[in-house]
Parts: structure tokens; sequence; C-alpha cells
């Protein structure tokens, strides 16, 4: 008889949780400093200023703002909405939606490697110990349909971005899925955020305040919750075929 092979569990230790705690840290130090800069005053009182900076170093305000985004999005700082928001008003629709999705894909990929080296891994292990529990059964539907469920959690409003960034890390997903999932999943919610910071000029020259509300409204969220359930589709006929 054949004993059974026990696997170790991965322990958790100080030096693989350093790069999950260095971002937390530069995240509070981040959001401490700069934190009023991120609010729809600060793109009102700067605009004027913003847009002759850009005007005369595109390039350079290209590479910046991506760098800025993908350090807000690697640190899970508050406020990445303002940004995005930012990357409209500043590029137009089409330019500030790519360099946002490409910024925001890179600073998501730094975040789960962050997570999974550090608590990931040995959750993961923790949470799949025997095999035949009931966690390990999801984990086991969740690879089955891999890309449908990280499409619906990036397409989802309802999902926040960083717990769609760091729950894949804690459910052993891996790499190439998620950075395929997170590119193309975010694409039409940053559109909609892009789409309203292209307008800000005339909403702030008008003493406005844009309405971010505009996102559950049905023209904008029936089309999306219809992308939603078009990912979910894999999921439904598999459950049709077993029953």
């Amino acid at each position: 008889m054949t004993m059974p092979i026990e696997t170790k569990t991965p322990s958790l230790t100080l030096k693989k949780m350093l790069p999950l705690i260095g971002m937390i840290a530069l995240a509070v130090l981040a959001y401490w400093q700069f934190g009023d800069l991120l609010s729809f005053q600060a793109l009102a009182d700067n605009r004027e200023a913003l847009i002759a900076w850009r005007d005369a170093n595109y390039l350079l305000a290209v590479v910046v703002f991506v760098l800025i985004y993908i350090g807000a999005v690697a640190f899970s700082v508050p406020g990445g909405v303002f940004l995005s928001l930012g990357g409209g008003f500043l590029f137009g629709l089409p330019v500030g939606t790519l360099l946002i999705v490409f910024a925001a894909t890179i600073g998501a990929t730094a975040i789960f490697m962050a997570a999974k080296t550090g608590l990931g891994d040995m959750l993961h292990a923790k949470m799949t110990k025997n095999g035949d529990g009931m966690l390990a059964k999801m984990e086991k539907g969740l690879h089955e349909n891999e890309i449908s469920y990280l499409f619906i959690m990036r397409l989802v409003p309802a999902v926040p971005f960083f717990v769609a960034n760091l729950a894949p890390a804690f459910l052993g997903v891996g790499l190439r899925n998620y950075v395929f999932t997170t590119f193309f999943g975010i694409i039409p919610g940053t559109a909609v955020f892009v789409w309203i910071g292209s307008g800000l000029g005339e909403v702030f020259a008008r003493g406005e305040t844009p309405d971010l509300g505009i996102i559950f409204e049905w023209q904008i969220l029936g089309p999306m919750l219809a992308l939603s359930l078009l990912s979910a589709l894999p999921i439904i006929l598999k459950f049709f075929k077993k029953a």
C-alpha cells in the first residue's frame, strides 16, 4: 500500500511579504502626499497649465502619465478614476483609452505578482490542502472556466478594480490569462471614463462637475452587462450540459 505524498504548504516569511508590504506602504505615502491632487477641483484649477504642458511636451506628457498611472494601479492608490478622467481630458478618447488600458494592465500585473509571491501561494495552498473540500471544488470550477470568470470580474462595474487585481492571485490564476483578461476586460469601463474626461473642458467652463453616475445608466450599463453575459456563456453551457 502506497502512502499518499504530502505536499508542503508554503510558509509565510518576511522576505515573501516584502513586495506586498512595500506596495502598501508606498500607497499610503503617495495618497498622503498627493491625495489632494486626485480631485475634480485639482483638474479644474490646473487645466490650462496641464494643456499647455501637454502641447509643449507631448511625448514626455504621455510617458509621465503612463508611469503615474502604472504606479497608482500597482500601489492601489485611491482616486484612480480621476486619473482616467485626466487621461481623457489630456489625450482624448482613442489615445487616452489606449494609454490607460496599457498602464493599468502593467500596474495590475505588478500587484498581482506581488500578492501571489507574498500571500497568494500560501493562501492558495491552505485553501486547497485537502484536495476535495468546497474551496478546492470552487477553484476547480474557476480553472475550468478561468477566462470567463476573469472577464466577468473585469466587466461588471460592481467589482472594485483592486479586488479584481488581488483576488485572482489568491485563487491560483495563471499569469497569461490574468494579463489577457485584464487588458481586454477593462477596455469598456475605461472608455466610458475617458469619454467623460474628454468633455471636462466644457464642463469646467460652465462651472459644473461631471456626472460619474452615467456609467450606471442603461445605455452604458446595458452593453457592459451584455458583455458580462457573453463572457459567462461558456459557464452556462457547461452547466446545462452536465444537468
